[in-house]
């Protein structure tokens, strides 16, 4: 049982709207203020017994360590920061929650500074407002060309990783192979007997398109089939349905591969409604592994993105230049080729 040095048991309560302070932990557990703060940063040894009372006291009064003031103790705040592009799709969302979920499991607290659009100024202003809130390093998710280039201006005085497939970027970069994953799937299409690929891709000024659409090129060009023209979409499930009205009447247009599986649920509909059938009559595959795609008409064959060890490797490379270790200046995280039904056997 948790006491007071006083010997009763029971603490006395708090002023009304002033939450706990190390102070109160010290006087709730019976020790010092040195022990707390020992228990609290994990530095120096403390007896077992001790340490439980210490830990009883927090659970108890419900104590969360103010970390400006435990980093100007121990020159460390345990706190990174994140510079999320402000989007719902899909890729950057998780993107966000694997680094996040990384840094939690090493018990580090994260401050997410969100832009409005992959614009130089903005980000660069995220990465200065991190620096001032103490963090000791910052991830950038930069899935955006300029959001890339903007690392160049980006204060220095700060450790920094950007989750991007580039090699351009001035920081080394943390990424999903996401052109072998464009290459599998459209070999996968080939290999099921088809003489050329159709693409869908994003739009113009994301990384994900452009080494989306090199690796589907690269793969035909190797095996000298023709090359149709890109299909451009805005990673939207309504862009992929008003291409696949369009695709329906090209020749040949048999298998299609989509840069997204939101695009390609459009493209689902579209062909469903013009009678055409997934995988008899054309076969799709997408990119992402979105949680539904299992679940689309027909389950979707997709390229997976492993999000949670995107983020373990980022945060590792970033606690790397933390602590002045000599970090790579690119780590790729490999993608993943999930076979469902929509580019299942045709039947005869």
């Amino acid at each position: 049982m948790v006491r007071r040095s006083g010997g009763t048991s029971e603490p006395e309560p708090l002023p009304a709207g002033r939450p706990p302070s190390l102070a109160d932990v010290a006087a709730l557990a019976g020790v010092s203020h040195m022990t707390v703060s020992r228990v609290v940063n994990g530095a120096g040894p403390v007896r077992a017994d001790t340490r439980r009372r210490v830990l009883d006291a927090i659970d108890h009064l419900g104590y969360r360590p103010n970390s400006l003031a435990r980093g100007l103790a121990t020159g460390r705040s345990r706190t990174l920061g994140v510079v999320a592009l402000d989007s719902v799709l899909y890729g950057p969302a998780s993107t966000l929650f694997g680094v996040e979920n990384a840094a939690r499991e090493a018990g580090y607290g994260v401050s997410v500074a969100s832009v409005s659009a992959p614009e130089r100024s903005l980000i660069v202003d995220a990465v200065d407002s991190l620096r001032r809130q103490g963090v000791e390093g910052a991830v950038v998710i930069a899935p955006h060309v300029a959001a890339g280039r903007a690392l160049e201006t980006a204060p220095r005085d700060v450790p920094l990783v950007a989750v991007a497939d580039t090699d351009e970027a001035p920081v080394p970069v943390v990424a999903v192979d996401q052109r072998d994953g464009a290459r599998r799937a459209t070999e996968h299409l080939l290999a099921l007997g088809h003489e050329t690929v159709w693409h869908i891709a994003g739009p113009h000024g994301w990384l994900e398109t452009q080494v989306r659409e090199e690796g589907w090129r690269a793969v035909l060009s190797g095996r000298g089939a023709a090359e149709p023209p890109v299909l451009r979409g805005d990673w939207s499930p309504r862009s992929g349905y008003e291409i696949g009205k369009e695709l329906i009447g090209r020749d040949g247009a048999d298998a299609v591969f989509v840069a997204n599986d939101q695009m390609a649920l459009g493209l689902l509909r579209a062909l469903s409604e013009a009678g055409r059938r997934v995988p008899d009559d054309v076969r799709v595959a997408g990119f992402d592994d979105v949680p539904e795609a299992a679940y689309f008409s027909p389950p979707l064959t997709t390229v997976r993105q492993d999000f949670l060890s995107l983020g373990r490797k980022t945060f590792e490379r970033l606690l790397g230049r933390i602590e002045g270790r000599e970090t790579p200046a690119r780590s790729v995280v490999p993608a993943e080729l999930i076979v469902r039904e929509s580019t299942g056997m045709r039947k005869r």
